[in-house]
């Protein structure tokens, strides 16, 4: 994070000097004066130069910011796209957007009209705004250095159809999408060929698909987020390097639905994350050499399910509890480890009282290879053949992967 906070250094020492430069003036919009509205502000406006914006109802189709201004409001100004136009578009570097409400973007199929989007710019910042009913939210095509903090985006549509991403990026450097709230939309977060980039401490919740979507994104961090209630909950997908602290991933229910997919990534890092509710919270597929470390997977119906492809997954220290499944996969042949992990489910012994099992834990059961092969066979659950079946199983193994197992399982919580 020490980058982070070089960045946010420097933008902060950028906007000393834009604010305070003596021969920046300062512009003002509003109904009493001499600006009645905000295009004739924007028109009059130079390089530097800052336009407040008097609270009012605005109804200007599309704002086009080509200056490096800030556009400041002042008690929250409502921009209306009255469901035909992007409301704001930003085509220079250097420009801040601060304290505007923007409702009713317009719909398309074939453009991407948004709330307010940035085209192909730098050192863009758009922050402390809210945004409702807006097709696409915030959207950065081919931004660097760019910042979006403290917005508040809601979407109303029900249908994937007619809803865009919340915060929609693609081909981005350097980007910061911090302490955002993001719902109703069709992803609350999109990366596309992103990297080096940030998210931190935004809640993306009550998608309609994602409440993060990650595809050919390399070198990006996500940390103390919380993803909840999402349709299919978080995909990151194609990426390479990417490191995920401290995020929640709770409650994301439904028959493809996951706490996070990981399809096809590699080199990632997973610490002090946690899993709550999920039906899965971890679909691996095609993911290489991931290492995941104090983890809390905690009431989900599967905590883990790794397939066959992942290879060099690490796992350690990390809390499995009252899952109903700790781990499934679709082979007998997993090149993965396991160790040092906390299993509830355990129930072996620590004679030489080190607080590491005796026994390995085989956290398969062959009644979730049954499932894992003929769902129906859920309705089996909790019966006692089925007790049974994993208990002739753990002693002697036929169908779980014999080297898929914990050989040093911690007694108590592994933190």
């Amino acid at each position: 994070m020490g980058g982070h906070s070089e960045v946010r250094y420097f933008f902060s020492i950028f906007f000393c000097i834009f604010y305070f430069n003596a021969s920046a003036d300062s512009i003002y919009a509003g109904a009493k004066r001499t600006h009645k509205n905000i295009r004739s502000a924007i028109i009059a406006a130079a390089n530097g130069d800052t336009v407040f914006v008097d609270a009012g109802i605005y109804n200007e189709q599309n704002l086009i910011v080509d200056k490096s201004i800030v556009l400041k409001g002042i008690g929250n100004p409502v921009l209306d796209g009255d469901r035909k136009y992007e409301i704001i578009s930003v085509k220079a570097n250097h420009v801040v957007i601060d304290g505007f409400k923007l409702i009713h973007s317009g719909i398309s199929s074939l453009e991407d009209l948004s709330g307010i989007k940035v085209y192909d710019s730098q050192n863009v910042v758009i922050r402390n705004n809210i945004l409702e009913d807006t097709f696409f939210g915030i959207y950065i095509q081919n931004g660097l250095n760019c910042i979006i903090e403290n917005n508040t985006l809601k979407a109303i549509s029900i249908e994937e159809q007619q809803s865009g991403n919340g915060i929609h990026c693609w081909k981005g450097d350097s980007l910061r999408v911090i302490g955002n709230t993001i719902s109703g939309h069709r992803d609350g977060i999109y990366f596309e060929f992103v990297k080096n980039s940030v998210i931190w401490r935004n809640i993306s919740k009550n998608n309609i698909r994602y409440g993060l979507h990650f595809m050919f994104s390399n070198d990006d961090m996500y940390v103390n987020n919380v993803f909840r209630n999402n349709g299919s909950g978080v995909s990151v997908m194609y990426s390479n390097r990417i490191k995920m602290f401290s995020n929640y991933f709770e409650e994301n229910w439904g028959d493809a639905a996951h706490g996070i997919l990981l399809k096809e990534i590699s080199d990632g890092y997973m610490e002090g994350n946690y899993f709550t509710k999920n039906t899965s919270a971890i679909y691996m597929e095609g993911a290489n050499r991931i290492y995941m470390k104090r983890n809390v997977f905690e009431n989900n119906g599967w905590a883990l399910k790794i397939q066959a492809s992942c290879v060099d997954v690490v796992l350690e220290y990390n809390n499995f509890i009252g899952n109903t499944f700790d781990v499934g996969t679709n082979s007998s042949l997993v090149l993965n480890r396991f160790k040092n992990n906390y299993w509830d489910k355990y129930e072996g012994y620590d004679l030489n009282k080190d607080k590491i099992g005796d026994i390995p834990y085989r956290p398969v059961s062959m009644y979730s290879m049954i499932v894992e092969k003929y769902p129906p066979a859920m309705i089996l659950f909790r019966s006692f053949i089925t007790t049974l079946l994993d208990k002739t199983e753990k002693i002697l193994p036929s169908l779980t992967p014999e080297n898929l197992k914990d050989s040093t399982p911690m007694m108590n919580k592994a933190f």
